[in-house]
């Protein structure tokens, strides 16, 4: 079973993805609302995957992307972001993104995307 740290400003959005992960056989470790407590709980509970969020307040996604690969640079976080937001998607890929799911975002497919990794 996957260990998954969701990391979202939003507690609704953790909330949907946890029940979402939890239903389909990952194991939800730990939640995070912005990027700096999402890198602590990353050192803290070493997760296998990391969903995170891109805009979130006090430190973003992309920032929390690049201290968790250099803390881990074998770590396995997929971007979550609402349309519009490319350039940081981009930022996110070369920064070391393992994938990336745009709000709304289909049950289906963060499965599919979470299974590969």
């Amino acid at each position: 079973m996957k260990r998954v740290l969701v990391v979202d400003d939003a507690a609704f959005m953790r909330m949907t993805l946890k029940t979402m992960l939890e239903r389909n056989g990952f194991e939800v470790i730990g939640e995070a609302e912005n990027g700096a407590v999402a890198v602590r709980k990353y050192n803290e509970l070493k997760p296998d995957i990391v969903t995170m969020d891109i805009t979130m307040p006090e430190m973003d996604g992309v920032q929390a992307l690049k201290a968790i690969r250099q803390l881990d640079p074998s770590s396995k976080v997929v971007m979550i972001s609402a349309l519009g937001q490319e350039s940081f998607v981009k930022e996110a890929v070369l920064s070391g993104a393992k994938g990336f799911i745009v709000k709304p975002f289909k049950e289906d497919y963060v499965v599919q995307t979470l299974s590969k990794l």
